[in-house]
């Protein structure tokens, strides 16, 4: 440990900070999974549609890249000390406010402080983490790190179905959130944080000079695309897969299980391979699994789950190494940008899905279809519609894996393009 660690933060104790990391990003992952979770209750409890459930979703990944990209400016200024404070402070009380809603508008001030909190999580851990530690340890940390994230899901959801099937309020399910909160908080309560390393190479003139090329652009409007593909039917598995003949929790669990597991140990495998090849083929997985989900019932969606997982899996991490690799010298703002830009494009969309749902619920109940048959219906159209997010990623994908090839070799951003192969 004492080699991992720089001379000037000797007196850092990097497991601890590393643990209390990991816990604040299972909070992360619990608001979501949990959340996700008793959907049909918060509707069924105070009236609300599935529009409204939808901003209420939008406020999660809205104060999220708020956050994300605030922090990520004022990292090397303030350290990431004060930026878990303001986490702790904004995931201890949107956990309070949740529990004291009254109805719509508190549940959605209370699930935008939750994302702020997330927010500030990402942008202040991920480069401590790599404050703390160098070279291999560091991707290795890192990594570990991220497998909290779809490994809290798995958890959360398993959860929630568990608390649900024993006919617990959801209030209940909301207090399991403050485990890992209060946990986060006493491993980082009196710790020595690393002091940030200023990246002198670059600007923040040359950051925004390399983030108006046309390649960031592209780029930045596709992580819009991958991030509605995944958080878009997750967010939403209780409502759309209630009548699908499978258990939606279940469906959840299994794919964050998947994704898990594959960013855990399929990392040395997919940093083998080119990134463009893997978005393209993550795209046309993810569209296969979602027409999956959009035509099959019983068993058969688990095989959907498998090939959704499979498309998902290396998305995010393989967007933000496209950045950083081949538009370097946007530097962590950029990588901080399209992030944001992935969780941003969340909370506009989800709106839009709540309201398919609440159209096609319209339109089938006035073809006549009630009960479990008008739920199947509902699901099975809304999710057909979403595959319109994946068709868009296999055709740009296509075309950047085309355009990649083509300029193996030239330069963008003023840095050679590495060959494809390198590390993500």
């Amino acid at each position: 440990m004492a080699t991992a660690i720089s001379t000037q933060t000797s007196a850092v104790n990097a497991d601890r900070l590393f643990y209390g990391s990991c816990f604040a990003l299972i909070t992360t992952g619990f608001s979501f999974s949990i959340r996700a979770g008793i959907l049909p209750q918060l509707g069924a409890e105070y009236g609300l549609s599935a529009e409204q459930l939808g901003f209420i979703n939008s406020m999660w990944f809205l104060g999220f890249p708020i956050s994300m990209i605030i922090g990520g400016l004022v990292y090397y200024s303030i350290g990431p000390k004060i930026i878990m404070q303001v986490a702790f402070v904004c995931h201890a009380l949107g956990i309070l406010l949740t529990l004291l809603a009254g109805g719509f508008a508190t549940l959605l001030i209370s699930t935008l402080l939750i994302g702020i909190g997330n927010g500030c999580t990402e942008a202040a851990c991920n480069p401590m983490i790599a404050d703390m530690y160098s070279g291999e340890k560091m991707n290795k940390m890192l990594n570990r790190f991220h497998m909290w994230f779809p490994g809290s899901l798995f958890l959360g959801f398993l959860i929630s179905k568990f608390m649900t099937d024993a006919a617990l309020p959801w209030q209940a399910q909301i207090l399991v959130i403050i485990i890992p909160t209060v946990i986060y908080a006493f491993l980082f309560f009196g710790q020595t944080f690393p002091k940030a390393k200023v990246a002198e190479s670059t600007s923040l003139a040359q950051n925004l000079r390399a983030m108006a090329t046309p390649l960031f652009i592209f780029i930045a409007i596709l992580m819009a695309f991958t991030a509605i593909s995944e958080f878009g039917p997750s967010q939403w598995y209780t409502l759309v897969l209630a009548q699908s003949g499978v258990e939606p929790l279940y469906i959840a669990a299994l794919v964050a299980f998947l994704m898990a597991f594959g960013r855990y140990f399929g990392g040395p495998l997919i940093h083998r391979l080119d990134q463009t090849g893997v978005l393209l083929g993550g795209a046309i997985f993810t569209l296969i699994g979602i027409y999956l989900f959009s035509t099959v019932t019983g068993p058969l969606a688990y095989l959907a789950a498998v090939i959704y997982a499979i498309g998902l899996c290396y998305f995010w991490p393989t967007m933000i190494g496209f950045v950083a690799e081949r538009i370097p010298k946007s530097g962590a703002l950029g990588m901080s940008i399209v992030g944001g830009m992935g969780m941003f494009s969340n909370s506009i969309f989800n709106p839009f899905i709540g309201n398919w749902i609440d159209n096609e619920r319209a339109e089938q109940t006035a073809a006549g279809l009630t009960g479990n048959e008008l739920e199947l219906a509902v699901g099975q159209n809304v999710l057909l519609t979403m595959t319109i997010f994946p068709i868009v990623l296999v055709i740009a994908f296509t075309v950047l894996l085309f355009w990649v090839r083509s300029r193996k070799g030239s330069h963008v951003d003023g840095t050679e393009l590495a060959a494809p192969g390198s590390s993500m």
